[in-house]
């Protein structure tokens, strides 16, 4: 289950470990779009700039998204202007305007052939009942001086109700794209490390940060920008107890028809996102949905199997190419967390809770944090201020997170486990009992086993088995690890023990 974004030629573009100690006047942590869309700015403002990251260039969210650069963001202008007026929803559209200008300026500029091209956006219907929304968000949208258009043809392969279109947004190949970061940030004197896995910031006495990493290698620096798609240090911040995340699947479909242009996902769940992307000289189409809170049971039929039937549906004799999956950090305000990290933490900065629409959104942060280490005000920090109070605006979601915390922290730790290991069958996993311990079993296609301690090394929640992707999920804060016990996502970031089994 590969993304496509990530079937490219990795010469040119790999990079080397953190191999000993060393000093920058900006450290980033995450090479993700955000990350090294903040190395290229500073990198060219002069800033001496090192990027560390666990993984590879762009392997984990931005890897796996499905490369919309939109200001469009779902039914999202009318929640904001009745939660927050017409100023603060027309900063928020200006900003993400902004983010599709900058990002273009970059790829012209940079001269990166990273696929990019405009196109329409539409948030759609195909139910009378929500016909209502879709005219209420373009009256919203229009009410903030914004040109939609409420359409109720598209060229979508099915009839709609109605549809608010947004038009020159645009779509681009994700990694194409961070290498042509990469390539810039390089020439400018910016520092990538790769396979390098921060472990801790702790202020030093000069009020400068000392960044630790797994391999006993450490940077000081003045600022220190967090791009790590989930915050990992939890105290100061407590980001854990402000988000939680989701897990979405995509496919990429050969229909063996022409294709059309734009954009589109519905108003409603289940949500269904689409676009086109040219791969190897055909038009493949990309079908994103069948989304749920990470580390809630999942089966392969209402995640990817969802996708490919809704693909036959249209085109039967399609030919599925890709399937993967992504995480998104999602807020309780469903506005993002950009700016300074804690306010006991000052030069440590964070851009994280970006709503499965971090492609814009990473710009826009970016921007932020890059104008106030310059010294400089910027006219949309104060829509996402991390340190933000005020009423929860989705108390039913906080009481959501609340409740499952507490089940995986607590209560599910006590319950007996509900099958025994004669039950887990091949390509399967489950938790079971022995000697009253709770251990994670699974069993590979051939009946070989694995066997783990699953309880996440992040905040200590008992784990829960995802059968589709064969990992171990955190239900409270959506850490997850293979069947071996290998970290994959944030915000934990040591490996599950595990147990001899042999």
């Amino acid at each position: 289950m590969n993304s496509l974004w990530l079937n490219l030629d990795k010469k040119s573009n790999e990079f080397s470990s953190l191999s000993s100690n060393s000093e920058t006047d900006v450290c980033i942590i995450g090479a993700g779009i955000f990350g090294l869309t903040c190395a290229y700015y500073l990198s060219h403002l002069g800033f001496k700039v090192m990027v560390l990251e666990k993984d590879g260039i762009g392997e984990k969210t931005t890897g796996h998204t499905t490369a919309k650069i939109t200001s469009q963001h779902g039914l999202f202008y009318d929640y904001l202007i009745h939660g927050y007026g017409k100023k603060f929803a027309s900063h928020y559209l200006e900003a993400n305007e902004e983010a599709i200008h900058n990002i273009k300026e970059i790829v012209d500029t940079e001269k990166i052939k990273c696929d990019f091209a405009y196109q329409n956006s539409y948030v759609y219907t195909t139910k009378k009942s929500e016909l209502g929304m879709i005219k209420k968000e373009v009256s919203a949208v229009e009410s903030l001086g914004f040109p939609c258009e409420l359409v109720t043809k598209t060229g979508l392969p099915f009839s709609i109700e109605g549809a608010i279109c947004f038009k020159e947004q645009a779509q681009f190949h994700p990694l194409k794209y961070l290498y042509g970061l990469c390539n810039s940030i390089s020439s400018y004197g910016g520092e990538i490390y790769t396979n390098t896995t921060v472990t801790d910031i702790e202020k030093d006495l000069d009020s400068s940060y000392v960044i630790s990493t797994s391999s006993n290698t450490s940077i000081k620096s003045k600022f220190v920008i967090v791009a790590t798609h989930y915050p990992f240090v939890n105290f100061p911040g407590m980001y854990f107890l402000k988000m939680y995340q989701s897990t979405s699947y995509i496919i990429a479909v050969d229909t063996k028809k022409t294709l059309f242009n734009g954009m589109y996902i519905n108003a409603t769940n289940p949500i269904f996102s689409y676009r086109t992307v040219k791969y190897q000289g055909k038009d493949l189409l990309l079908i994103g949905g069948g989304d749920h809170k990470t580390g809630q049971p999942s089966c392969y039929q209402d995640t990817y199997g969802v996708l490919e039937q809704e693909a036959k549906k249209f085109y039967p004799n399609c030919e599925v190419l890709y399937r993967w999956n992504t995480r998104d950090c999602i807020s309780l305000d469903k506005i993002p967390y950009i700016g300074q990290y804690s306010t006991s933490m000052p030069n440590v900065f964070v851009g994280t809770g970006f709503k499965k629409w971090g492609m814009t959104l990473s710009n826009v942060a970016s921007n932020i944090i890059v104008d106030t280490i310059c010294g400089k005000e910027n006219k949309y920090a104060y829509l996402f201020k991390p340190s933000r109070l005020g009423p929860i605006k989705n108390r039913d979601e906080m009481k959501n997170v609340l409740v499952q915390s507490t089940n995986s922290l607590l209560l599910n730790k006590f319950k007996p486990a509900n099958m025994s290991f004669d039950e887990i069958q091949n390509d399967s996993g489950s938790i079971i009992e022995i000697n009253n311990e709770k251990i994670g079993i699974y069993k590979n296609p051939n009946g070989q086993i694995y066997a783990v301690k699953p309880i996440c090394t992040h905040l200590g929640c008992l784990l829960s088995w995802n059968d589709v992707d064969k990992t171990w999920d955190c239900p409270c804060h959506g850490s997850r690890f293979d069947y071996k016990g290998t970290n994959l996502y944030d915000p934990a970031f040591k490996n599950l023990d595990v147990y001899d089994v042999n």
